[in-house]
């Protein structure tokens, strides 16, 4: 009798899972084929508080005096990395809570190097079905993209 019961609750369960998809796939997107995330083509797979940080980033690149927060590429907390060593490297560890996750990053810059370590965690939330990212934060290096600053030269124009 256990085991009719066991496919009833894998049953229902599963077109919850199936619906989302793993929070970790949202994530390992930005970890393969070099991708920024601050691209505005990527924009679609971001939540608030981020969405508008990138606002405020694009708006201080526009401006003249304008000083952007996004330097380098947030879910590397680094410029430069090495291919082959971050796909080799990458390890993802998912923990969902309804419909939030936080999918934390872990992985090498380059081989061989010392400060080549990252964890990286980044906060998702499950909206219409799919999971978007809310922030992320580098635990290697203490900050927290939500947090970051951008100004747009001077309010008074």
């Amino acid at each position: 009798m256990r085991v009719p019961l066991l496919a009833l609750a894998l049953t229902i369960a599963a077109p919850v899972t199936a619906m989302a998809g793993p929070a970790s796939d949202a994530v390992k997107f930005f970890y393969t084929q070099g991708r920024f995330v601050g691209d505005p083509d990527y924009r679609d797979r971001f939540v608030e508080p981020v969405k508008k940080l990138f606002d405020q980033n694009d708006a201080a690149l526009a401006s003249p005096d304008g000083v952007p927060c996004i330097d380098s590429d947030p879910a590397l907390d680094a410029q430069d990395f090495d291919d082959g060593e971050l796909a080799r490297t990458l390890k993802l560890a998912e923990a969902l809570n309804g419909d939030r996750a936080e999918v934390t990053a872990t992985f090498r810059l380059f081989p061989g190097e010392q400060d080549a370590s990252r964890e990286m965690v980044w906060s998702l939330m499950n909206v219409d079905g799919k999971w978007k990212v809310a922030d992320i934060a580098s635990r290697t290096n203490g900050w927290k993209l939500s947090e970051l600053e951008c100004l747009a030269g001077d309010a008074t124009e």
